[in-house]
């Protein structure tokens, strides 16, 4: 095959594939409000159930249920046969997945489903299906075509019911009124968890790593403290120690060529004033955008009384990955 063909073959697929997600937009009915509401009452867990490439789509599903905030397990129908229908209990919600809907070890499970009375949702693309018969609810998610060119191998219809039941797990989400700071709480890990619980006051400098200078002190003895703490600026304080200014060496480069007696000024009167502040219960990926916005290298950690407790530079939110 020549490669502009293979390309066009390669295109052709990815026509078919998103023609089969935007057909599932018609399929989203009363039927969907239903099953998003059976499952967003559900006391239990839902449990996923799927064969073959559909099974490994149910996989998928279920994972996505379980991270917002619908406990879910999947449950292989044919382990289901030899002992794993006991994880199912009371409360329990099933969501079965087959395009099909006539897979022999799935429909070998449908009967005990019904005899332990737990309500089952069926995701298949033959609605009057054995499965589709067997369910409280349906969901239609038939495909004109598969990609595949002999129209064989499951590629439109496992992409269809992996995009419809990503709309069912995000529909039960917003009827849970699961939100950002929950998402946060069973994320923890990775940079998901960071952007959404990394705190500013979780990794600002402090004490002696926290530059601060009197307003009275010479500039001399404030290239000292920048000096000993290695972030290029110091926070500027006021008698009763609250910040007024900052002074970086951006200012001491600038205003070293026009005043050759800077070094012995005091720092008050050279001092950036109004400077940036952020406050330690901030989230650290907040901050990250507004030094990229305002294209300083840190900011001072100030309290409610306006008192430079810490300091936060890019470099801290680099090493955590969000810069």
């Amino acid at each position: 095959m020549r490669k502009q063909s293979l390309i066009e073959f390669a295109r052709q697929t990815l026509r078919i594939e998103a023609e089969a997600v935007s057909l599932q937009k018609g399929h989203v009915d009363q039927s969907f409000v239903r099953a998003a509401h059976l499952i967003a009452r559900c006391s239990g867990r839902l449990a996923v159930m799927g064969i073959g490439k559909s099974g490994l789509v149910g996989r998928k599903l279920s994972a996505t249920f379980a991270s917002t905030g619908t406990p879910s397990i999947f449950i292989h129908p044919t382990e289901g046969l030899h002992g794993d229908m006991g994880m199912l209990t009371k409360g329990d919600v099933v969501l079965a997945l087959s395009y099909s809907g006539e897979t022999e070890e799935l429909k070998k499970v449908l009967r005990l489903i019904g005899l332990m009375g737990i309500p089952l949702v069926a995701l298949t693309g033959r609605i009057r299906s054995a499965l589709g018969e067997s369910a409280a609810v349906v969901l239609n998610a038939a495909v004109r075509r598969e990609a595949c060119p002999y129209n064989v191998a499951p590629t439109a219809s496992t992409t269809a019911m992996l995009a419809l039941g990503d709309a069912l797990a995000l529909a039960v989400m917003r009827l849970k009124g699961f939100k950002k700071e929950d998402f946060a709480r069973i994320h923890p890990g990775g940079m998901l968890g960071k952007r959404l619980t990394l705190r500013v006051g979780d990794i600002m400098h402090t004490g002696r790593e926290n530059p601060i200078v009197q307003t009275t002190q010479k500039v001399r003895a404030a290239l000292l403290v920048m000096t000993k703490t290695r972030w290029g600026s110091a926070s500027v304080v006021d008698a009763r120690g609250k910040l007024v200014g900052v002074f970086t060496d951006g200012d001491l480069r600038r205003r070293l060529q026009k005043d050759p007696g800077l070094l012995d000024k005091s720092v008050g009167d050279v001092m950036t004033l109004r400077p940036q502040t952020v406050g330690p219960d901030q989230l650290a990926s907040d901050v990250a955008g507004l030094l990229k916005k305002i294209r300083v290298d840190n900011f001072p950690v100030v309290d409610p009384r306006g008192r430079p407790i810490g300091i936060i530079d890019e470099k801290d939110l680099l090493e955590e990955g969000l810069a």
